[in-house]
């Protein structure tokens, strides 16, 4: 067919469609290939790496799932992980039942969880999306009050403080995988993390998402034009406790025990942790904030037993610096990053570092010490940090450490000027590029 001149061919056309496919999913194609690979990076190709990454994969999908209810539709919730939980108590069930003689493989115990969560959320979404604002969010956290306290007074389900538990090797193969080995639960959790992600991705681009981010921003708006801001809620929680209930049931093969902790209101401040720090405005920031709180938790409490203060002080420089989130930091970079300031923003961050430096040596010093004295009597006072060997009995080694903190907060604060400067200068350039693109 011929238009003003220009033949189209059906292979013309077929090869447009396919570059448009590629351009809409390239950024999926490549999270896919990373989850392949990142396996074999060194340190992550151990029992310890494979296991960290499980762990990171189960903290995104569960932090993906809270984030649609308060990223995309505004509910703070403080009693999340109760689907959570409740999804990995009905997985694990499942896997019981599996030991039994049922023939189901074991990854498609995970969905168990995701029914479990839906159910749930179901259930309870009836009630809670009745309010919004402060009082949602205090029904939530009476909710996970009562299910944890639930998980006590039911052992015969919950399994009381022991929990309940189950093996994944007594289970149907699958392709002669029997996922004794934490690389075939990896792979496992792997491809529903990015199944679930597509889909909570999906989600969000219906009409219905639309109408959660409406009912987010100004939901007296959504109102008046004729929605039920109800039942927008509603529909957004029952999808929020599905994929919750998902990561639970990814928790129960995963560990292959279930206990109270996993409803406990701990685990939905540590989901509402990672959302914040991750960002919650952007769909990557609640998998980038669960990768980064979980391998903090993991590390740090190898090394020190004052690793939630560390979490907790990491938390509050995140909020005073970075407010968006880890994605918004970076995102705010990525205006700039071409720009001839930015080596100068690079410059102004390398002063900083110093002083940076030379602040947490202090504060670390300060907590380590004051930890071994007043929770770790039994070590002793003698102790090791930094390579250098110090008494915390003497007074030189908290001399030595206030005037760390003292003198690098003061250069620090002295330099902060330089990045002030550095910003402006690469914001100017930034919009006149910008400026320069758009002009005819």
């Amino acid at each position: 067919m011929s238009n003003g001149g220009i033949v189209t061919t059906p292979s013309d056309t077929s090869t447009g469609r396919a570059s448009r496919w590629a351009r809409k999913y390239m950024a999926w194609l490549l999270v896919a290939i990373l989850l392949l690979v990142v396996r074999h990076v060194p340190g992550m190709n151990t029992d310890f790496g494979r296991s960290l990454l499980s762990q990171m994969g189960i903290a995104a999908v569960f932090a993906l799932s809270f984030n649609v209810l308060f990223g995309q539709t505004g509910l703070l919730s403080f009693g999340h992980a109760v689907y959570f939980g409740l999804g990995g108590y009905a997985a694990i069930h499942l896997l019981r039942d599996i030991n039994q003689g049922l023939p189901i493989p074991v990854p498609l115990v995970p969905l168990a969880g995701a029914v479990g969560g839906l159910l749930f959320g179901i259930l309870f979404g009836s009630v809670t999306t009745r309010r919004a604002g402060t009082i949602f969010a205090l029904i939530s956290l009476a909710v996970g009050e009562l299910v944890y306290a639930a998980t006590f007074m039911l052992p015969g389900y919950f399994g009381g403080e022991e929990g309940i538990t189950a093996s994944r090797t007594r289970a149907p193969r699958l392709l002669g995988l029997n996922f004794g080995s934490q690389l075939e639960v990896y792979y496992v959790i792997a491809f529903w993390a990015l199944v679930a992600a597509l889909l909570m991705h999906a989600f969000m681009r219906t009409p219905l998402g639309r109408m959660c981010n409406a009912v987010r921003d100004n939901s007296e708006r959504a109102a008046f034009i004729g929605y039920n801001t109800q039942h927008v809620r509603f529909f957004a929680f029952a999808v929020a406790g599905l994929f919750a209930g998902l990561a639970g049931g990814l928790h129960a093969i995963n560990y292959e025990i279930v206990a109270a902790d996993s409803v406990s209101a701990v685990r939905s401040g540590t989901v509402l942790l990672m959302v914040y720090i991750g960002g919650a405005r952007h769909f990557a920031g609640p998998v980038i904030g669960a990768a980064t709180l979980t391998w903090l938790q993991v590390s740090l409490s190898g090394y020190t037993s004052a690793w939630l203060l560390y979490l907790g002080l990491f938390f509050i420089v995140t909020i005073l610096f970075a407010p968006n989130g880890l994605t918004g930091l970076i995102m705010m970079h990525g205006a700039i990053v071409r720009t001839k300031a930015f080596r100068e923003v690079l410059r102004a961050y390398a002063i900083t570092l110093v002083p940076a430096i030379i602040m947490g040596v202090g504060a670390v010093l300060l907590i380590e010490m004051s930890y071994r004295l007043s929770t770790q009597p039994e070590l002793g006072t003698a102790m090791r940090l930094f390579w250098v060997r110090m008494d915390a009995a003497t007074l030189w080694p908290w001399i030595a450490a206030v005037l760390l903190l003292v003198v690098g907060l003061q250069i620090f604060r002295r330099t902060w000027h330089y990045v002030a400067r550095a910003w402006a200068h690469a914001g100017d350039e930034a919009g006149m590029r910008t400026s320069a693109a758009g002009a005819p």
